[in-house]
């Protein structure tokens, strides 16, 4: 990443003039690098291996006939844990962090203290975003290794985070100063790229933590009746 920051860096538009302005355009991407190690460090913290996880004491999802077991007996049967097609899920939140990473990478040059406010605006905008989702989608990744029973609806606030970060971006970047006409529909398009891929992430895979035996088992320790 530090790399990738300096193959920004020197070519910009607005080259640095100092120390000062090259950290200040380095620690962006610095930052964003950080943000998914920061994300699986804590999660790992939050959520050690317990066999004997509590659940939720309130169901948000009551679709199906289920009986409960208790941990040890949902441990022991074969459904449980990130294997088979919930494999694909957890693979589909690790990329998260290397896709979103490259497209902020790809569509955000390096923006040091002499750039125009609407840079600014749109630079801080993009950078939190990044570092925002690609943290709480590894703490998700690493709550489902660890077979934590709130991962289901960690996933869900995260869903809805995500596009809530997207409208925020649109309403900072439309409202920053002396914006040129050419950049907000590129940045439209970005945001409601984004967008559209978590709705379809969501549409995907809803049904599937709501009806999956494996997830049943493993997240809310409950089999079909």
């Amino acid at each position: 990443m530090v790399l990738i920051a300096f193959g920004k860096i020197l070519p910009a538009s607005m080259p640095a003039r100092s120390l000062t302005d090259v950290a200040t355009m380095l620690l962006p991407f610095l930052l964003v690098a950080l943000s998914p190690i920061v994300g699986y460090r804590v999660a790992l913290g939050c959520f050690p291996f317990n066999p004997l996880a509590s659940q939720p004491s309130f169901r948000l999802c009551r679709l199906g006939s289920w009986r409960r077991v208790d941990p040890l007996t949902a441990r022991a049967n074969p459904a449980f844990g990130p294997h088979g097609f919930m494999a694909s899920l957890l693979a589909g939140l690790l990329l998260n962090v290397p896709f979103r990473t490259a497209e902020f990478l790809a569509a955000v040059p390096a923006i040091g203290t002499s750039a125009p406010a609407w840079a600014q605006v749109i630079m801080n905008a993009m950078v939190l975003d990044v570092i925002i989702m690609n943290f709480f989608y590894i703490v998700c990744f690493v709550m489902a290794l660890r077979a934590a029973p709130l991962f289901p609806r960690m996933l869900l606030f995260v869903w809805v985070a995500d596009i809530m970060m997207q409208l925020s971006i649109a309403q900072a970047v439309a409202s920053a100063p002396d914006l040129p006409s050419s950049i907000g529909p590129a940045v439209k398009d970005l945001l409601l790229g984004n967008i559209q891929k978590v709705l379809i992430s969501a549409t995907l895979w809803l049904p599937y933590l709501i009806l999956s035996d494996r997830i049943n088992i493993t997240f809310r320790a409950r089999i079909r009746a």
